[in-house]
């Protein structure tokens, strides 16, 4: 659409799902809501300051220090040079085939796991990864920050893929509507966290469904420890970070010592209760987990999970565990205890009933839709096997050699001489920020890909300027939408940047790699080829999708994909044919007790959910750390993306903490005061807000503000992630373990 004027406007899609973008020549002016979203996200209102913002990086960089004689000790702070395009890439091509060709492909580190952007050819982690694949491979990296834990975990207990469970086959919000009674949130479901999903969510419905819950008259119970956890008008049981096991054993208790114990789905679904049983009535430790021992540790009444325990035996009742109660130290135990108490109330199979994971943790989980590919641009396939969880980055560039544990598996890190990071920031995800901005220093060359200068870019020895997805063509389509998008070329690369492709394309023409990676074709010629391999898909499912050019007329498509039987759920089959529908664990049952993980003999993660307390949390709080911190995902944008330009709008940096009106009292603290948040890690400055709406000694620090440069004694913007504790969740999951931190929060700057 255009006024006559150069102005245009047309649709675009991203992780926080589709908008209207009006451009004058060669920039945004404004962005608009999508029409047919009922609740669009405020989030690409920055968009247009973002893009053309000053912290773009114009051109080529190489630091001065590694350019005259490859320092490491200089990276965050040291100036950058300017180089040609092709001076650079000759630069870069060669120290990559240096390393290869000193050290091995097994040197090399290929960083990216996603979130780069919401189009299907120029994501990032798939240019990357095929890059380093047609160069003879890298060490990769295994789940995500959010959720590597459960991804190791829940395997062993359904026997299923937790992403494919996670996506495809929960309960879709129809079934909750229709049949759920009472729904039991640990966690809470946020529609704030629901304004993104991988790809894109184009109908932001989570508060809608939740306002047809209200309606209907669903008891809505969210356990965790903030109110803002879960939409207006749900109960709030409050209970502190780190406790939620104990809290489901006092309520598994309950069921067992009253009788509500569903004890023939037990028998006949589940593997291991037998085991279970003993140590859930105190017959092995002589503690039995009793609602009043569970009282003093999570911090909720025990008249309260008693009845919440009957209420839950007596209705159809669906338990949601969020994602943030996997990020923690014994992230496993609760993920695993969920099931079980689902499986006692022996509703698994039922719609409406059961368990289900992530709701609200991206906008894509309760979408009820028919399993359509999106379209796929091959990474080619890694030679290099060696493979390390993805929240242990900070330990492999420290511990070359060093066994360690993981599912099982006993392995030596690789010993990094080469990171390649394009799509992510990992000092916005990783913990402990300070102490990986040292191990950092391990590598002898990093190589960054970025729009802007992120802490990551600033920390890198090489930075080419890349293209973000409004100065590309690309197809929009998530796996876990309805809709199909165009995303047209809006304006002109700014600066010097190039897509991640051409960029690749070029380093691989130079290491002897050229026609591997590009197979003889420039993106405008990889678009229509893979978009016509996802017809052919789409067709033969009995899809129709328009050619390249009616889409690209059309703008986007709502395609006919909705679910016909939108009640089905993941475990019916199961449910009706144990036998002939067994399930993937060794048992085919669900896993209450697992032979597997007691073979591994962790200690950390025995053979059946056990409460094991964190190293801290408000049971092991001191003087100097007497407050616990969590650490949740912004409201204001995905992860740390646009927030170049967040951190120019008055008063929004520091990130504001939430806290109790007790503990800001004895404080001197008000709304508004910036205070000092710190531990013996780190410490940043915050904007303070009192409010109820936290648990008493509990934080809520929002994760994404961009780390400061290093060399101050305070980060200066409100990165979470310097008070962090980098360990894995256990040595079976080794996930990412931030919401286990104990911190002081002090009124000033200092």
């Amino acid at each position: 659409m255009t006024d006559g004027t150069t102005r245009q406007t047309r649709v675009t899609t991203s992780h926080w799902g589709a908008f209207e973008v009006e451009t004058d020549g060669d920039r945004i002016v404004a962005t608009r809501p999508f029409a047919e979203d009922p609740n669009p996200p405020r989030i690409p209102d920055i968009l247009p300051a973002a893009v053309h913002h000053a912290s773009r990086v114009a051109r080529p960089s190489i630091r001065a220090g590694w350019l005259k004689d490859r320092s490491r000790q200089g990276r965050g702070h040291e100036d950058f040079v300017e180089l040609p395009w092709d001076e650079a890439l000759d630069i870069a091509a060669q120290e990559i085939a240096r390393i290869r060709d000193t050290h091995g492909n097994e040197a090399i580190f290929g960083g990216s796991y996603g979130w780069s952007s919401a189009g299907r050819f120029h994501h990032a982690q798939s240019q990357v990864h095929r890059f380093l694949n047609s160069i003879g491979g890298y060490v990769a990296s295994f789940g995500s920050y959010s959720t590597g834990c459960a991804q190791s975990i829940m395997p062993h207990v359904f026997g299923v893929n937790f992403l494919k469970m996670l996506y495809e086959h929960q309960d879709g919000w129809q079934a909750i509507h229709d049949y759920t009674e009472t729904l039991v949130m640990f966690g809470g479901i946020n529609p704030k966290n629901a304004q993104v999903s991988m790809g894109g969510i184009t109908r932001h419905e989570t508060a809608s469904w939740f306002d047809r819950f209200a309606a209907k008259g669903m008891t809505r119970v969210n356990i965790g420890p903030q109110r803002g956890d879960a939409p207006e008008g749900c109960d709030w049981i409050p209970v502190r970070p780190g406790s939620d096991t104990a809290f489901m054993l006092a309520l598994a208790h309950v069921l067992e010592s009253e009788g509500l114990a569903d004890q023939d789905f037990l028998g006949r679904y589940c593997t291991g209760y037998a085991r279970f049983r003993p140590y859930l009535m105190g017959e092995t430790d002589g503690q039995p987990k009793t609602p009043e021992w569970a009282a003093p540790l999570c911090g909720a009444d025990p008249q309260v999970i008693r009845d919440l325990a009957r209420r839950m035996a007596r209705t159809r009742t669906l338990i949601t565990v969020a994602w943030s109660l996997q990020r923690a130290e014994h992230g496993e135990q609760p993920y695993w205890m969920s099931a079980v108490l689902a499986a006692m109330l022996g509703q698994i199979g039922l719609p409406g009933g059961g368990v289900g994971y992530g709701y609200g943790a991206i906008g894509g989980v309760g979408k009820s839709l028919i399993g359509m590919r999106g379209m796929t641009f091959s990474q080619l396939e890694n030679p290099v096997k060696t493979v390390i969880p993805v929240a242990r980055i900070g330990d492999m560039l420290r511990n070359a050699g060093q066994l360690y544990d993981f599912n099982g598996r006993r392995q030596p890190y690789p010993d990094i001489r080469l990171v390649y990071w394009a799509g992510g920031n990992p000092y916005h995800h990783h913990q402990d920020l300070n102490a990986l901005h040292e191990a950092w220093k391990t590598p002898e060359t990093v190589i960054v890909n970025e729009p802007w200068w992120t802490a990551t870019a600033k920390r890198a020895d090489i930075v080419f300027p890349a293209t973000t997805p409004y100065e590309r063509e690309d197809i929009g389509r998530s796996n876990m939408d309805d809709y199909l998008f165009h995303m047209p070329q809006l304006i002109p690369p700014v600066g010097e940047a190039r897509d991640d492709y051409d960029i690749f394309a070029g380093l691989a023409a130079r290491i002897g790699a050229g026609d591997a990676f590009t197979e003889g074709r420039t993106s405008g010629e990889w678009i229509p080829q893979l978009y016509a391999e996802y017809r052919q898909l789409a067709a033969a499912q009995g899809i129709e999708v328009p050619d390249l050019d009616g889409l690209r007329a059309m703008n986007w498509m709502r395609l006919p994909i909705q679910d016909p039987e939108p009640n089905k759920t993941l475990f019916a089959p199961f449910r009706d044919d144990p036998e002939g529908a067994a399930l993937g664990t060794p048992s085919g049952r669900i896993e209450i007790f697992s032979e597997t993980i007691a073979g591994f003999g962790y200690d950390d993660c025995p053979g059946h959910p056990v409460w094991l307390p964190p190293s801290e949390w408000l049971g092991a709080a001191t003087q100097a750390a007497p407050l616990h911190l969590v650490s949740p995902q912004p409201g204001d944008k995905l992860h740390s993306q646009l927030e170049a330009a967040l951190a120019d709008v008055e008063g929004a940096r520091p990130e504001r903490v939430l806290i109790h009106p007790e503990d800001a009292a004895s404080r001197g603290i008000a709304t508004g005061d910036i205070v000092r948040v710190f531990n013996a890690r780190g410490a940043c400055r915050a904007r303070a807000v009192v409010s109820e709406d936290i648990l008493r000694g509990v934080v809520a620090l929002p994760t994404g503000a961009w780390l400061g440069d290093p060399g101050g004694n305070i980060d200066p913007h409100g990165n979470p992630n310097v008070l962090t504790r980098d360990v894995g969740t256990s040595r079976l999951g080794q996930g990412c373990s931030a919401h286990t931190a104990l911190v002081e929060v002090a009124l000033g700057e200092a």
